[in-house]
């Protein structure tokens, strides 16, 4: 059972504490959009989880991880749409050089923003179910920043990057495992308990070593990603 942690405005950040893992449970009771306020809630969990433990599962609602960017945001206008994709930028760039392990417990769609967070995760398993996971910024017209490009190349198998990231092509959770979103898909109700375990066997790995080896595979997307970021990142 999770345990509450604190509010982060309008994203509730349940965390907890299970042996080595701390586990970042997030859950705005909507659609998870990825906003300031999500933004803020991962950077705390974070921050917490470097102190607490050595290792990470992150998850999201039943039924949905993220849809994506909050769209009300980016209706604001472009200085308020440059503001949150630089936000969420960084922190997807914080995930993806963690140096703990990150697991990511999918129990629903994965869309934009969301899948992203998947792809900046170190290890992803998603419920099995009618779910969509994928990237549909040529769908509704958007060009792929920097970060997107590379996460999509560091993570998603070449054969599917066409199809996921040129042609918004959304999967079912198999197909996405296939693509290179998800490494395992399991019943609903084996999600969690099969993540924590996940969880833990990395946590039980020698720490430094992990963090090194970490950023030294992904070292050419991280260069890339922080270079295309502003100079006070």
């Amino acid at each position: 059972m999770l345990s509450p942690f604190r509010q982060v405005r309008k994203v509730m950040l349940n965390y907890s504490q299970v042996g080595d893992v701390s586990v970042l449970n997030l859950d705005d009771g909507k659609a998870n959009a990825v906003g300031h306020n999500f933004i803020d809630a991962v950077n705390e969990g974070l921050d917490k989880a470097l102190q607490d433990s050595r290792g990470v599962l992150i998850s999201g609602r039943e039924g949905v991880f993220s849809a994506g960017f909050d769209l009300k945001e980016f209706e604001k206008g472009p200085d308020a749409t440059t503001a949150l994709v630089g936000r969420g930028a960084e922190m997807l760039l914080r995930l993806f050089c963690h140096p703990q392990p990150v697991v990511a417990a999918c129990a629903g769609h994965a869309v934009a923003a969301g899948a992203f967070t998947l792809l900046a995760s170190d290890t992803r398993l998603g419920a099995a179910g009618d779910f969509k996971i994928g990237l549909n910024e040529t769908a509704i017209g958007m060009s792929l920043p920097v970060f997107g490009v590379q996460l999509a190349i560091a993570r998603l198998s070449k054969r599917h990057q066409t199809a996921a990231v040129v042609q918004a092509r959304m999967l079912s959770p198999e197909a996405a495992r296939d693509a290179g979103f998800l490494d395992e898909v399991v019943a609903p109700d084996r999600l969690l308990d099969h993540a924590m375990g996940v969880a833990s066997e990395l946590a039980a790995l020698p720490g430094d070593a992990y963090a090194a080896n970490k950023l030294a595979v992904r070292q050419p997307y991280i260069q890339a990603i922080r270079a295309s970021l502003p100079i006070d990142t």
